[in-house]
């Protein structure tokens, strides 16, 4: 199957949209996620991963978009590797964000999501919370690929310091702490893709999170 076959597959679409949500408080500084014994960073070190990408040439764009392209067609051959492609946008103070989930031997699956009164940094680490929520659940997998432009804020879910996304942190946490304790061979990747319009299969997700116009 090649690239353009797969992003052409048409996608289940589950609605999430929470157009009340509200504004909780974002520090919760004695949770006990954060506490020294239950810190992913300190327990699972050798379980998660990060991916820049090397942006001082076009030969070194190319060739990192050439490993997502290798990371995709040997995930989907692994029955036990899942690959997530997530992307948010904001218009008009809503933001949407849409994941894709990439499996062996099962069809594309897509989840859209509408929140208001976030920003888009918030925004991107809700996408990928909801990749990581969608993919653990996933039957058998042992290796979560996470491919986005927020590679930044996928650092945050390991960082026990103070700042302004613990709430979501402490969600994440506890679901990858669940993953990591099934079996002890189970790993998550975050992979960067900065230029999502370089990408093809990120840029199908970029131009959906764009595009996408809300009914009230």
């Amino acid at each position: 199957m090649t690239f353009k076959q797969l992003a052409s597959i048409k996608s289940s679409i589950v609605d999430a949209n929470n157009y009340l949500n509200r504004i909780y408080n974002s520090f919760d500084s004695l949770n006990k996620e954060f506490h020294s014994e239950r810190r992913l960073v300190d327990l699972f070190s050798n379980l998660f991963s990060f991916h820049k990408a090397d942006q001082k040439s076009d030969k070194s764009k190319t060739h990192h978009y050439k490993l997502l392209n290798e990371i995709v067609f040997k995930a989907l051959s692994n029955p036990w590797s899942v690959v997530v492609i997530s992307n948010a946008s904001i218009k008009n103070n809503v933001a949407t964000s849409i994941v894709y989930i990439h499996s062996f031997n099962s069809p594309l699956k897509k989840t859209l999501y509408h929140i208001i009164n976030i920003t888009s940094m918030e925004a991107k680490l809700f996408a990928i919370q909801c990749g990581i929520n969608q993919a653990i659940y996933c039957p058998d997998v042992s290796c979560i690929i996470i491919i986005t432009d927020a590679l930044y804020m996928a650092k945050i879910i390991f960082n026990s310091l103070t700042h302004t996304y613990q709430i979501q942190v402490i969600a994440i946490s506890k679901n990858l702490r669940e993953f990591f304790n099934k079996l002890p061979n189970n790993t998550i990747e975050f992979w960067d893709c900065p230029g999502d319009k370089d990408w093809h299969l990120h840029a199908q997700v970029d131009r959906e999170t764009k595009s996408f116009q809300l009914v009230s």
